[in-house]
């Protein structure tokens, strides 16, 4: 049975499987990433009614360029009518929206619907949705990594003052607590290129379903899951010190 008075804070998932969905199902790509969209709606809804403090969906990776032109345009046009139509439900919800990435490529339109959206949403104190677009890890703590080095030679940091606490001050999600729980779907079991800081010791979840496929009951699995494991963070628990 799920108990909703041990839910994981901040919850990550990697929405994996559209375009296999589509294909299986003899459509087109771009009909699993419109039937994805509907999943992403269900779930944000879910995990607000779970009382998840923080949801980070990984919606576009810096590798996902080099997928066909059409593909991306679709994406693309799906995200402005998020941006446009969504976020204004979570504003009413009371939801805070974040997109964590590089703005370029990105279009100057959407990097405007963007900040505008995260601007709307800034002082609400319901459940925090984090869109991780045009999002590479690796990039991410190369990028970190610089900005800590140009603040050394600036003087206003030193070397020596570098701990794991501080390095995360200068990723792309400071301020945010790690993720309890990883859920990947699709059957792939990776984790992408996807907050590989962030999930240092994050419980994972793999599914065989396809995105469009995941829906609220899947959720609660993967949480009664999480909640069935024993999280240590590198240590023992009382049971083991007493062996």
């Amino acid at each position: 049975m799920l108990d909703k008075n041990r839910i994981p804070t901040h919850i990550a998932i990697i929405m994996d499987g559209n375009g296999r969905w589509a294909q299986e199902h003899g459509l087109r790509r771009t009909a699993g990433h419109r039937e994805g969209i509907k999943r992403v709606r269900e779930i944000v809804k879910a995990c607000a009614e779970l009382q998840v403090k923080i949801l980070t969906l990984f919606v576009f990776s810096t590798e996902n360029w080099k997928r066909p032109k059409r593909e991306i345009n679709t994406l693309m046009n799906y995200l402005e009518d998020f941006l446009e139509k969504e976020v204004a439900e979570l504003n009413r919800n009371n939801m805070r929206f974040i997109v964590i990435g590089e703005d370029a490529p990105l279009s100057m339109n959407i990097q405007k619907k963007i900040k505008q959206a995260q601007n709307d949403t800034r002082d609400n104190t319901g459940m925090t949705l984090v869109l991780a677009l045009n999002y590479g890890s690796r990039r991410e703590i190369v990028e970190a990594a610089k900005r800590f080095a140009l603040d050394v030679v600036k003087g206003i940091e030193k070397l020596e003052a570098l701990t794991p606490e501080k390095m995360s001050a200068y990723l792309y999600t400071a301020g945010l607590p790690d993720p309890d729980l990883l859920i990947r779907t699709s059957g792939e079991m990776r984790i992408s290129n996807f907050l590989l800081w962030q999930l240092a010791y994050s419980e994972l979840y793999f599914t065989k379903k396809y995105w469009p496929e995941f829906r609220t009951s899947d959720l609660e699995a993967a949480i009664i899951e999480f909640q069935g494991r024993k999280r240590r963070f590198g240590g023992i628990d009382d049971t083991e010190e007493n062996n």
